[in-house]
């Protein structure tokens, strides 16, 4: 699944995805227990794919960040816990993201995306296939198709 379809819901623990859209707002499915809640318009809500994380030159997507974890932590989830302390986390998210803004991402921020990161790896929802490559794919069918075409 991808993150466009994972939701973090104010006020709400955890993540969701997203089920299906209402006349009031849409159904969501919890992540950590599958219960299904309805959210209203006017509820704040985060889609995963328009979050990004603050760096000293640039906006990183969290997808990326997520990949970068996956990559220290060799594709399980990671060896620090979202309630280690404060100065723990950051080291951990220095290893990950070097030049990532302390002035403006928090401990808070980076506990969400270490949990956020556990609890979608534990969920199989985490998927990093290179754009590359489906690229290269339409390339060699262009090319099949214009031999044909001779």
């Amino acid at each position: 699944m991808a993150l466009d379809k994972v939701l973090s819901i104010s006020g709400k623990p955890g993540l969701y995805k997203l089920v299906t859209q209402t006349r009031s707002g849409f159904l969501a499915e919890s992540l950590t227990d599958n219960k299904r809640i309805s959210v209203g318009i006017q509820q704040n809500v985060s889609i995963l794919s328009e979050i990004a994380i603050y760096t000293l030159s640039e906006e990183v997507p969290l997808k990326s960040v997520f990949k970068k974890i996956s990559d220290k932590e060799n594709g399980k989830e990671t060896s620090i816990s979202h309630k280690a302390p404060k100065v723990e986390l950051e080291e951990y998210f220095f290893d990950v993201l070097p030049d990532y803004d302390e002035d403006r991402v928090y401990a808070s921020d980076i506990k969400k995306v270490i949990s956020w990161y556990n609890l979608l790896q534990k969920n199989n929802l985490l998927e990093f296939e290179d754009e590359k490559k489906p690229a290269k794919k339409a390339k060699a069918s262009k090319k099949a198709a214009s031999k044909e075409e001779e």
